[in-house]
């Protein structure tokens, strides 16, 4: 007897990163729709009820866990599988404790991407090498532990989630190449979004900028 495929909902606000992920998905899977926002997500996923959810976690209207925590309780056999260029422990340990089953980065390979999806399908969590850790160190006190929630600087409540991304990039040292390659844009867009960012952040320059998200913990 054939073993069903699984069925795959991707949702990332950018139509060529989805493009690029179902490209490296392939035949191993069978998409069963896609959404751009938290809107789109919740009634896509309500609709098709698919086995896993790749799910973006910076999005227009709340972000990932804002979608998970308006479905995990409603679709129980859904799993999700957090896919974002972030990170950061705080992005990490918020959608896991918001139901993920596993968080995978941009950079992670296709077919180690196709690997990740089954395993979470068949009920594993899945993570990253590096951010198993902030898993670990998030639980370590027992699952009855308050979260404890990142301070917030003002300044980030004026970035858009795509200068967000930028802006930690950029803070780690990336140059606008490797930035664009990694989250599917031209080096043209990269210069606007981190212009945008040191002027919203009123910082003057990038060494500014690294020591601004390094203080806050962001890089």
């Amino acid at each position: 007897m054939t073993t069903p495929m699984t069925r795959v909902f991707l949702v990332d606000d950018h139509a060529m990163v989805r493009s690029g992920v179902r490209a490296e998905l392939g035949d191993a899977v069978e998409v069963v729709g896609e959404a751009a926002d938290v809107d789109g997500a919740v009634a896509g996923v309500r609709a098709t009820r698919p086995d896993v959810v790749l799910l973006d976690v910076h999005l227009p209207g709340g972000g990932g866990r804002t979608v998970l925590e308006t479905l995990r309780a409603e679709l129980p056999d859904v799993r999700w599988l957090a896919l974002s260029v972030s990170d950061a422990a705080e992005d990490v340990i918020a959608v896991i404790r918001a139901g993920a089953r596993g968080y995978v980065t941009k950079t992670i390979s296709g077919p180690d991407l196709r690997d990740a999806v089954a395993r979470v399908a068949e009920g594993d969590a899945v993570f990253s090498p590096r951010l198993a850790g902030f898993v670990l160190d998030a639980f370590a006190a027992g699952p009855a532990a308050p979260v404890p929630e990142p301070d917030v600087d003002p300044g980030l409540d004026l970035l858009s989630a795509r200068e967000r991304e930028v802006m930690q990039l950029l803070a780690r040292g990336y140059t606008y190449r490797e930035i664009g390659q990694r989250l599917f844009i031209s080096v043209k867009t990269v210069e606007s979004h981190a212009s945008g960012v040191l002027r919203k952040l009123q910082l003057s320059n990038r060494n500014e900028l690294t020591r601004w998200a390094v203080d806050r913990k962001l890089a």
